[in-house]
């Protein structure tokens, strides 16, 4: 596997450890469940897995015919690679080398299929967008399933992960089962997610209860969204179940609430792709040979596993309120 980093992106990635660091405060757990930590996070003091449960992985034959000709033929695959969210990604204190769930995936069934894998490590808003123009022939970010997303991307699925909430230890919130307990609140969330589009759609809501309307706070990067609530400049981070799960176990006086909402999450293609067969065949002959289990297992995510690998299924129902 060859990993390409964009200019700039070198000194960008070691910033955002060095920011991801501070949020987190790498400490040991003072909230969440540590039953859903990475395996050996808390040992480790915010250290990440590095063990190689994809090295056994062998060629699936069934699943490399049906690749597209011209893909077997050049025998690699271009992977454009969303990265700062643990446990789904993150990058190793050397600022380069790339780690997580997605990783390990990516990795696996590139080696299912018989092909290299080219990374090339790309700004999450940037991903879907280059998809269509077909710049990359995959993509991955921890991206959930949904309607408006299957109008112009092809999904092939291999865990389930959705929406959480997570708050300072003293705030009074305990759990987050309707979007009016946020109503007159700062909420922070990465841009161009779930989370953001979720928050916008719903806006509303405070204002037919008569509340105030609570407002979203938008960042480009992870690590800045639990800088701005250790910081007071947000009240409420919405991020991904599994990666809140993750951040409450690495910092002090930070707390899980709940999970929000679930949603499947794949890898992304261009609408109408030809790839899509061949890679389902793959998630699904890991299934079977164990090596989806030891990535669950690795990354403490194993409530994440899926039945089987789907093409673009519907949109999980979103919870009424």
């Amino acid at each position: 596997m060859t990993t390409r980093t964009p200019p700039g992106t070198a000194r960008t990635a070691v910033a955002f450890a060095l920011i991801t660091a501070a949020a987190l405060g790498l400490t040991a757990c003072a909230g969440g469940d540590p039953a859903t930590a990475p395996a050996g996070a808390a040992a480790a003091k915010g250290g990440l897995p590095t063990e190689d449960v994809v090295a056994a992985v062998t060629r699936n034959e069934a699943a490399a015919k049906l690749l597209p000709a011209d893909v077997r033929q050049r025998g690699s695959l271009t992977l454009a690679a969303s990265v700062g969210t643990p446990p789904s990604s993150a990058y190793l204190p050397d600022g380069k080398t790339v780690v997580g769930v997605d990783a390990d995936f990516s990795a696996a069934v590139a080696k299912a299929l018989g092909l290299e894998l080219k990374r090339e490590v790309v700004g999450f808003e940037a991903i879907l967008p280059a998809l269509g123009s077909g710049k990359y022939d995959v993509g991955t970010g921890n991206f959930g399933v949904t309607e408006e997303r299957r109008k112009t991307i092809d999904f092939v699925t291999y865990v389930n992960d959705g929406q959480g909430f997570a708050s300072r230890a003293d705030s009074p919130l305990k759990a987050v089962t309707d979007l009016t307990q946020l109503c007159g609140l700062k909420v922070a969330v990465n841009a161009g997610t779930t989370f953001e589009r979720t928050l916008e759609k719903n806006k509303g809501r405070c204002a037919a209860a008569g509340k105030q309307p609570y407002e979203v706070n938008v960042y480009s990067e992870t690590g800045a969204i639990w800088m701005s609530l250790r910081q007071g400049r947000s009240d409420v981070v919405m991020n991904t179940i599994n990666g809140v799960r993750y951040a409450v176990t690495q910092q002090k006086d930070v707390k899980f609430l709940n999970e929000y909402r679930r949603l499947d999450v794949g890898f992304a293609f261009k609408k109408g792709t030809p790839l899509a067969p061949a890679f389902q065949a793959a998630v699904n002959g890991l299934k079977a040979d164990g090596t989806y289990d030891r990535i669950l297992r690795k990354w403490g995510v194993t409530a994440s596993g899926i039945a089987t690998s789907r093409i673009s299924p519907p949109e999980l129902p979103a919870p009424e309120k």
